[in-house]
């Protein structure tokens, strides 16, 4: 690949990011080239307490799963980001998160940003600036709703929330609403779910048994989505 044709692919990874949404080209080609990219493996932990990062991430492809571990050993999912947005242990934008993990459930590529350059290219700013304060906000109330689900729901309802909440991810990056496809293991849903493995695939089993749901191999089709939610407990 030619140097304009890596620059068309790295101003990509920028350009699908909403928060940089109305940045002139040469504004978006400055971060792109402090951004460089990354890729990791399913599975491959991009940061954890044992190996914190000062940097921000900005996912282009793949999803990421943020988790925290308590003392007597209980995983509880805090976020599913998907690409287009940003994560990372970034103290200086307010995220105290370095208790947490951050995993790639596919493949993933990610670009990169030093703390250096987000104050210079982001928080110096103000639209960006206002954004990145707005999705910080949201992940919060997200966070809260998943650890209130922990402690209150049953882990069917979890289970059908974790569908639900990917299938709408989906729908809002543009992939077919009828039917969604969520492209996950049984020990990936029980991963979000926060429970075994055994006991998410005795509940997909009986999802599907009832015809609210198709089993593939790494793959759930969404057959009714309306009945899925009523099991929720929302």
């Amino acid at each position: 690949m030619d140097h304009l044709g890596a620059l068309e692919v790295k101003t990509w990874c920028i350009s699908e990011v909403d928060i940089f949404r109305d940045l002139s080209p040469a504004e978006m080609d400055a971060i792109a080239a402090a951004a460089p990219m990354k890729t990791y493996h399913a599975g491959e932990l991009l940061y954890s307490p044992h190996n914190p990062v000062e940097t921000l991430f900005i996912l282009k492809r793949g999803r990421v799963r943020i988790f925290r571990v308590s003392a007597d050993g209980r995983v509880l999912t805090t976020a599913i980001i998907t690409p287009g947005t940003i994560f990372g242990e970034m103290v200086l934008l307010g995220q105290h998160m370095y208790d947490n993990f951050a995993e790639a459930l596919d493949e993933t590529v990610v670009c990169v940003m030093s703390t250096a350059d987000v104050h210079r290219f982001l928080l110096s700013d103000p639209r960006i600036a206002a954004r990145i304060a707005e999705i910080l906000g949201k992940r919060l109330v997200e966070m809260e709703r998943r650890l209130s689900d922990s402690v209150f729901k049953s882990v069917p309802q979890r289970v059908a929330s974790t569908l639900i909440t990917l299938a709408g991810q989906n729908r809002r990056r543009g992939l077919p609403s009828r039917g969604p496809v969520v492209a996950l293991t049984h020990e990936q849903v029980a991963a979000l779910a926060g429970t075994s493995r055994e006991t998410a695939t005795k509940v997909l089993g009986d999802f599907a048994d009832r015809g609210l749901i198709r089993l593939a191999r790494g793959r759930i089709t969404l057959v009714d989505i309306n009945k899925i939610s009523t099991e929720t407990g929302d």
